[in-house]
């Protein structure tokens, strides 16, 4: 995905343009799509599920590809069936990582059912943390219910084992937000009410401060939302996720000056690194002016 994609309109957008920052993420919609109607043959679907996404990109391999992969799968016969399948698991998870382009989700995927088997507190919000960062760039609602899915199960697993990890249960909050069909408000407050445990608790909680601005911005509490993501600031000055999502917050509430002060500020953290990007928030600039 080009850069310049990255910052329009929207807030669904804008988790793309702050995954960009923070690490890998899932394939663009759009290519999911033509994925699957190539393998198929026909015009893309509107709803993606797992099962899908495995056929379309298994259809992409080589034939070697292919058979290497069909080997994984059906490894596990006879014997130690959990060490085999946690193997198997890991191995997938590595062929799509580094073998395939576009192949973040089965990589997201293979890795949370090993870390399911191993059962580790390590494995388990490393996986889990994986999955939430494609979630939050994803917008086909098939696949963000099933990661939404995935993560919490892996978020709840991991505090099992560690019922004291805020991130953890940052993170499955997060999951919660992120994962509501078309923002539904009752799935929304469940995540944020499970973020606010943590920061009533720990109010210097960067990480649950920023994933309440972001609840604050999915539920329409923009005041809120500017609360949280202004204390972010106010502690990570260089925190430009928090900066441009107070740009987005402050532009929904129709707080033109503040918004493009705000996106001035993420000008200025950009500096010559994202030339693209930065013409595109001033082209976000001269809308509001």
């Amino acid at each position: 995905m080009k850069r310049q994609q990255y910052l329009v309109a929207g807030t669904g957008v804008l988790l793309l343009l702050a995954l960009y920052f923070f690490g890998q993420t899932v394939p663009p919609h759009s290519k999911v799509e033509a994925a699957i109607g190539g393998a198929q043959g026909t015009s893309p679907v509107k709803s993606i599920g797992l099962q899908e996404i495995r056929q379309a990109y298994e259809a992409r391999l080589t034939p070697v590809q292919q058979s290497y992969v069909s080997r994984l799968q059906n490894a596990v016969v006879r014997g130690d069936v959990k060490t085999q399948q946690l193997n198997a698991n890991r191995q997938l998870a590595d062929f799509w990582k580094d073998s395939v382009q576009d192949g973040f989700l089965l990589y997201a995927y293979y890795t949370g059912e090993a870390a399911k088997l191993e059962n580790s507190e390590k494995s388990l919000t490393f996986a889990a943390q994986l999955i939430l960062q494609g979630l939050r760039g994803q917008e086909d609602p098939a696949l963000k219910g099933w990661m939404a899915t995935d993560a919490k199960q892996l978020f709840e697993k991991a505090l099992e084992l560690n019922p004291n990890n805020d991130s953890s249960k940052v993170g499955l909050g997060a999951s919660y937000i992120f994962g509501s069909s078309a923002g539904s408000p009752m799935e929304v407050m469940q995540g944020i009410q499970r973020i606010l445990e943590v920061a009533r608790r720990d109010s210097t909680n960067m990480y649950a401060q920023l994933m309440l601005g972001w609840g604050g911005l999915q539920s329409g509490q923009y005041d809120k939302a500017i609360e949280r993501l202004t204390t972010v600031v106010r502690h990570q000055p260089a925190n430009i996720e928090a900066t441009l999502l107070l740009a987005e917050v402050n532009q929904q509430k129709g707080n033109k000056t503040d918004a493009i002060r705000w996106y001035e500020a993420a000008k200025k953290l950009l500096g010559n690194r994202e030339p693209e990007m930065v013409k595109e928030i001033d082209t976000r600039i001269k809308s509001l002016q």
